[in-house]
């Protein structure tokens, strides 16, 4: 029977189709049983969540209060947080804080981490979802192109500021929310960043994602070191406000098959709840199992030891930060 269900899986996650759409996640979730996630509370847990006030982080941050976690919301508009809080609260009678966080700013970033020290000195999870996919240039006042400094300097900064309260939580993980769409494009530190002439939203939001997965592999050996996993994972196509806007063909032709944002933000909020053991140092999930970090062989051949380290070196130059110590392999 197992053997089935594992050969199963794999004919969906070589379809792509088959396996990012909700025929692969409502296949999978009767196939292999998933754990309802009303099954593991989160009571005296505390996660943090960016982007929490719409599409996925949306819905993840909603369950999460539903299991009992004490929620710090990091949003960009604070009345938006406030508002999507005020429904948690009553909903849930959770605990429900809204701190200011722009990802794609770093002093934004920094101040975020302060408050956030300050509200949890223990910190069980942090769930790096916010982005965005961007119809032209634009620069950060950091200087960084607005969608690597969004999706992948943000996130790291606030990953390293937030270290000492994953390591006071016993079992935490940070758990990076990327897409699908990174198995297009290789690793490329050198093209990272488009410039106003090469800038294509939907190629640059697919870097950014490839160096996100290529920095979580990299990274996880020194985090599992000080006691935190480190995962990320993929929702499949799921249909939210910003795909819809970003990637209007994309959504009109897909429409049918496209997973709801439950079905997409289950593995984010599984992941909160799963054991530390099971979550595969490194790996990129997506549906409750771990899933190849490359489909094509020109993408496999460019994640390089020496391009990580260069990706490496840029992440700390442009966050501010001195290098991560044990990175790479054990």
């Amino acid at each position: 029977m197992r053997r089935g269900v594992d050969l199963l899986d794999r004919a969906l996650e070589t379809s792509v189709v088959g396996s990012f759409s909700r025929i692969g996640y409502l296949t999978r979730r009767r196939t292999q049983r998933f754990e309802p996630l009303s099954s593991r509370r989160l009571d005296g847990q505390t996660v943090a969540i960016t982007g929490a006030t719409s599409g996925l982080g949306n819905w993840a941050a909603r369950r999460l209060g539903a299991l009992g976690a004490h929620l710090l919301l990091l949003v960009r508009d604070t009345a938006r947080g406030e508002a999507v809080a005020v429904q948690i609260r009553a909903r849930y009678g959770a605990t429900v804080d809204v701190v200011e966080a722009d990802l794609s700013d770093l002093a934004s970033v920094r101040r975020a981490a302060t408050a956030v020290a300050t509200l949890a000195p223990r910190l069980h999870a942090l769930i790096n979802n916010a982005g965005a996919l961007l119809p032209s240039y634009t620069q950060t006042a950091d200087g960084i192109e607005t969608t690597v400094a969004t999706h992948l300097i943000g996130p790291y900064l606030l990953t390293r500021l937030l270290l000492p309260q994953l390591e006071a939580a016993p079992g935490s993980r940070v758990i990076v929310v990327t897409s699908g769409g990174m198995y297009t494009q290789p690793l490329d530190v050198d093209h990272l960043q488009m410039t106003a002439s090469t800038f294509r939203g939907a190629a640059a939001y697919a870097r950014a994602k490839r160096a996100q997965v290529t920095l979580v592999a990299h990274c996880a050996r020194a985090l599992e070191r000080r006691g935190v996993s480190l995962v990320a994972m993929h929702p499949g196509w799921a249909y939210t406000p910003g795909m819809a806007a970003s990637l209007p063909t994309f959504h009109r032709l897909t429409a049918p098959i496209l997973r709801t944002v439950a079905e997409g933000a289950d593995t984010m909020v599984w992941l909160v709840t799963a054991d530390p053991e099971t979550l595969s140092q490194g790996a990129l999930w997506l549906d409750r199992r771990p899933r190849p970090l490359h489909r094509l062989h020109r993408t496999a051949a460019s994640d390089t030891e020496a391009e990580r380290l260069r990706l490496m070196e840029l992440c700390d130059r442009l966050s501010g930060e001195p290098p991560l110590v044990g990175t790479g392999p054990a």
